[in-house]
């Protein structure tokens, strides 16, 4: 599957939000890359901030357009408030969990991690990234020594990294167990979901 691979600190200038973690680079540099960024003051249609709530959204979960609007599409279909459901669908994949436990350092990493068979969930692999986790089910990882020394260096490396309160890792067994349902309040505002909503409803 085809990913973003370019400069991420562009990006995260270009929406003004640490789409891919801190960076004292954006703290220093607060405005839109390019040489007439600091002078910026283009007016935004709101068929424009739909569409950069979408790409900010798109970015931070690291999905494919075709990705993200299939993803829009199930939301849609499912009971309840559309933008909110479709948070919680994003926030369920199992790349996003593995990243949100501290098994990767990056939300690349955590991709890569499933991709290569590495996690399993309620014991049995599941190496694909878009699956979707549900209450009560375990996230560990795959018996085997170069499995556990990777995941053991990345938990190391995010100790700084606060778990959200629907997770529960267990770091010395390499396991967390989905409690419940992610709410809004655990989910990181990176955007606005309701214009996400309004931009697809066009």
């Amino acid at each position: 599957m085809a990913r973003y691979t370019g400069a991420r600190v562009k990006i995260s200038r270009r929406f003004g939000v640490p789409i891919f973690g801190e960076s004292k680079y954006l703290e220093r540099r607060n405005y839109p890359p390019g040489v007439h960024g600091p002078k910026s003051r283009r007016k935004v249609s709101e068929y424009g901030l739909g569409l950069i709530e979408k790409q900010k959204l798109r970015y931070y979960y690291g999905l494919q357009e075709k990705q993200f609007r299939n993803t829009y599409k199930a939301a849609l279909k499912a009971d309840g408030v559309t933008g909110e459901t479709l948070l919680k669908l994003l926030e369920t994949r199992l790349d996003h969990v593995v990243y949100l436990c501290g098994y990767a350092q990056t939300k690349a990493a955590a991709r890569q991690l499933v991709n290569h068979g590495h996690i399993t969930v309620n014991d049995r692999k599941v190496d694909i990234p878009s699956f979707r986790v549900a209450p009560d089910q375990v996230i560990g990882v795959k018996v085997g020594p170069k499995s556990k020394q990777m995941i053991s260096k990345a938990l190391e490396g995010s100790t700084s990294r606060v778990c959200p309160g629907w997770l529960i890792v267990d770091k010395d067994a390499l396991r967390a167990k989905v409690i419940r349902l992610p709410a809004k309040e655990d989910m990181v505002s990176i955007a606005s979901e309701q214009a996400v909503v309004e931009f697809y409803s066009r």
